[in-house]
């Protein structure tokens, strides 16, 4: 318990003095870097499961607020362009595996894992029933996460890009009674979805169960901003604590390797969401988010502070990692049927 406080105490301060400084996303990158320093430093901070999965529940209830009739029938009509991001992301997994491989000499099943645009969790998981080295793509996804976390919002925020996001949440008040209707309705969900071991259930269940009251017009109540703020804070501390004295130790060209293969895919996935918003008429900020090789939460998120189309980013993310749950087997035995050809 003591190492959880300590890390939530220290995400807690980091988080107000990123707000004071006027960062972006200051409740979930302040907590991250300051838990991730600490734990490289070697101090004993913790997460527990239940803290992320808490923090997922708040991300995944506030963003389904956003699927109201009206946003379905938008995202109905970029359905197509939804489906050209999975196949994009697909294919820059794959490449992004082979320039990881080249670069560090590393086998080809482990960097295949290790640059797959899915969640770290999942990715790892794959990975050791194929015979890759699961610490090493566990690595690669902490600091893919990390870089894109802090680079993205950093270069947006330096560029002053932002929107007036024409996307409201259906339920605009807290409501008490409402809240604790949605709180045990999309907790009950996510609980049937994580005893199916389906990925990221306390994303997807509160969002599956949001969006079907929100579509519906079925308008509980608003989350409170300071619950808002702690589930960032929650999702900061835990992709935080995932580092440790050890990492620092991991093979430096592997994780050098990591580092620029990681840039090259932000570069590539950047002009592809470009040529996507002149294609779609989607606003090229959200475009990139959309596209970004990062985490539903962190992105959504980023499109949530920056006022740009939530709903938008939020499909093309969740659409992306339900593909990608369900195709990566398939697709790395391709590949290792091509090499082998």
């Amino acid at each position: 318990m003591v190492p959880f406080l300590n890390a939530l105490l220290l995400g807690f301060l980091a988080a107000q003095l990123c707000a004071f400084l006027n960062t972006p996303l200051p409740w979930m990158i302040g907590p991250l870097f300051t838990t991730a320093i600490f734990r490289m430093a070697g101090v004993d901070l913790r997460a527990p499961v239940a803290v992320r999965e808490s923090g997922q529940w708040v991300i995944g209830t506030a963003l389904g607020l956003y699927f109201t009739p009206v946003v379905l029938k938008v995202l109905a009509s970029y359905l197509g362009f939804i489906l050209a991001g999975v196949v994009f992301a697909l294919t820059l997994g794959t490449f992004c595996g082979w320039l990881l491989h080249k670069l560090s000499g590393v086998d080809r099943t482990t960097t295949f894992f290790a640059m797959a645009v899915g969640g770290a969790s999942e990715m790892a998981t794959q990975s050791e029933r194929h015979g890759a080295r699961v610490d090493r793509v566990a690595a690669a996804h902490s600091l893919r996460i990390m870089m894109v976390v802090a680079i993205i919002p950093f270069c947006f925020k330096f560029a002053n890009l932002h929107g007036q996001d024409v996307f409201v949440p259906g339920a605009k008040v807290v409501d008490t009674m409402g809240l604790i209707v949605l709180i045990g309705a999309t907790s009950v969900f996510a609980l049937f979805l994580k005893r199916m071991r389906w990925p990221n259930a306390w994303v997807i269940g509160p969002l599956a169960v949001t969006i079907g009251l929100t579509a519906s017009e079925v308008n509980l109540s608003a989350l409170p901003e300071w619950m808002v703020h702690f589930g960032q804070l929650f999702i900061g501390i835990s992709l935080g604590t995932r580092f440790s004295p050890e990492f620092l130790h991991t093979a430096p060209r592997y994780l050098a390797s990591v580092a620029l293969t990681s840039s090259v895919a932000m570069a590539i996935a950047a002009l592809f969401g470009i040529g996507l918003s002149m294609a779609s008429g989607i606003h090229p900020a959200t475009a990139v988010l959309a596209t970004a090789p990062g985490g539903i939460a962190e992105m959504s998120l980023t499109a949530k502070t920056l006022q740009l189309g939530v709903p938008i980013v939020t499909a093309f993310h969740v659409t992306r990692m339900a593909a990608l749950v369900l195709t990566i087997g398939p697709i790395f035995r391709f590949t290792q049927r091509l090499i082998r050809a």
